[in-house]
């Protein structure tokens, strides 16, 4: 337990913004923008240092982070309820895809795994940007293919396009 606490304390911010400087967050939340213009969806990668200290007195997981961060920011709250969260922790070298139900009803967890797989691999060679770009391509093509919108139609932003970095 006090390995992975140091971990999570030793990684801060400043980690955070040499894997992802503004110009890669910039470049993502582009990349959101444009793919929600392409189906009902909305998209949010959120990417986290460290746990917070509770969670890791708890011995809570990414996971368990990845869902109550699904809650808090509200990604559930979408009309089609199809929104999806793209979770990185960079302290675990954890991803974690967390899609709401009306997505996951479509969306089997065999079709995740391969994004999962490809974003790890682009991270385990320091391509962070790359990596979630590849992401949010992956995520934008089950979303089209799953809530396509009709000639004509827009798709309202019901979620912010920040990348959120905590």
């Amino acid at each position: 337990m006090l390995g992975r606490l140091l971990k999570h304390r030793w990684i801060d911010h400043s980690d955070l913004a040499r894997a992802l400087p503004t110009s890669a967050i910039e470049g993502l939340e582009s990349a959101i923008r444009a793919s929600e213009s392409r189906h009902s969806g909305e998209i949010c990668v959120c990417v986290e240092a460290g746990l917070p200290l509770s969670y890791l007195t708890k011995r809570l997981s990414a996971r368990q982070r990845a869902v109550t961060l699904f809650g808090k920011l509200r990604i559930w709250d979408t009309e089609s309820n199809n929104g999806v969260l793209i979770y990185l922790l960079m302290a675990d070298h954890a991803i974690e895809i967390v899609a709401d139900r009306g997505l996951n009803a479509r969306v089997s967890a065999a079709q995740w795994a391969p994004i999962v797989e490809t974003l790890r691999a682009s991270l385990r060679n320091g391509q962070f940007e790359q990596g979630l770009q590849a992401a949010v391509a992956a995520v934008d093509a089950l979303l089209q293919a799953e809530f396509p919108l009709a000639p004509g139609e827009s798709n309202p932003n019901e979620l912010l396009d920040a990348v959120v970095i905590l």
